[in-house]
């Protein structure tokens, strides 16, 4: 059996260190809009961001938790690797000229199945790189500084570092993934017919420590469906082949189930729906500070706990 019903990423999450700092480089240096400035569901004195194109569409969203007084992750196997973002062919140079410009540390480059890559990392070391992918119709985010032809069009996909690939293989290729490429220690998996964020890429490396989360670590890493009857079809899907899946969740902006892969990296299928305009206009995404309802009476407190974020 192989589910139909994924459609690629939907976001990944990640934890920083400072939200300001965090805010501008994904807005000022990576030209990606913010969608949302929001508070963590289970620790709401701590804020939840969003960065996208113009609609934070599935599959272009990279968000963060920012815990001011994080201790830096510490990479190794059972962990997001690398997030891979989307960039026009031909656009590396400019990139790795703007990146250089703005003290982005750890640049270089390489060539993985075909595709080069600008490698480079983020704030609290998060491990980046663009890569070059030709006839992706996305749409960029076009009112930061970065222009059509080199912005960003989303995800791309992203890599697993794991000490054994062959269970998470198994259980990509359950979620619709196929493989379509290997070599060295790399497996790829991609998703046909899916949103353009179709890549997942296996590292497999045996003799490797265990990752240790922290600023700059990946959370999760969540998957794109339509809508909740798909959902609840993936998520009985899953469990029903043994997988231990949270109920669904109402995150606001999707709705939301989890389960730890047998690699030890935490998965999440989201939904479309109803997406980040649900509490404001598209014109203004990101601007004000959203609260989850159970939250809004709380607002005053929260606002005096959390650093304001300068735009």
């Amino acid at each position: 059996m192989m589910l139909q019903q994924i459609k690629g990423l939907h976001h990944i999450t990640s934890m920083a260190g400072d939200a300001q700092k965090n805010s501008d480089f994904f807005t000022k240096t990576l030209g990606l809009r913010r969608v949302k400035k929001t508070v963590n569901f289970d620790a709401p004195d701590v804020y939840h961001l969003y960065y996208g194109d113009e609609v934070g569409t599935p599959g272009s969203v990279m968000t963060y938790f920012p815990f001011p007084h994080i201790a830096r992750g510490k990479p190794g196997t059972g962990e997001v690797g690398e997030t891979l973002f989307a960039v026009p062919k031909g656009s590396l140079p400019f990139w790795r000229e703007r990146l250089s410009a703005l003290n982005v540390g750890e640049i270089s480059e390489s060539e993985v199945f075909g595709e080069k890559r600008l490698h480079f990392v983020g704030p609290d070391h998060d491990a980046f790189a663009l890569v070059e992918v030709d006839n992706d119709d996305r749409a960029g985010w076009l009112r930061g500084d970065v222009a059509e032809a080199e912005a960003i069009r989303g995800f791309h996909g992203a890599s697993l570092r794991l000490r054994d690939s062959g269970a998470t293989s198994e259980l990509l290729g359950f979620m619709g993934y196929e493989k379509v490429d290997s070599k060295d220690d790399w497996t790829r998996y991609a998703i046909a017919n899916g949103n353009g964020a179709d890549v997942i890429d296996i590292e497999t490396l045996p003799s490797a420590n265990s990752a240790r989360q922290g600023a700059g670590s990946v959370h999760h890493i969540a998957f794109a469906v339509e809508d909740r009857a798909a959902q609840l079809e993936v998520r009985k899907a899953l469990m029903d082949t043994g997988y231990n899946v949270t109920p669904v969740i109402d995150r606001n902006y999707f709705w939301a189930i989890y389960f730890r892969t047998p690699g030890g990296v935490l998965f999440e299928v989201a939904t479309n729906e109803p997406g980040f305009d649900a509490d404001e206009d598209t014109a203004h995404l990101g601007e004000a500070l959203k609260l989850p309802q159970q939250y809004e009476s709380y607002r005053a407190k929260i606002e005096e706990i959390l650093t304001p974020i300068e735009d």
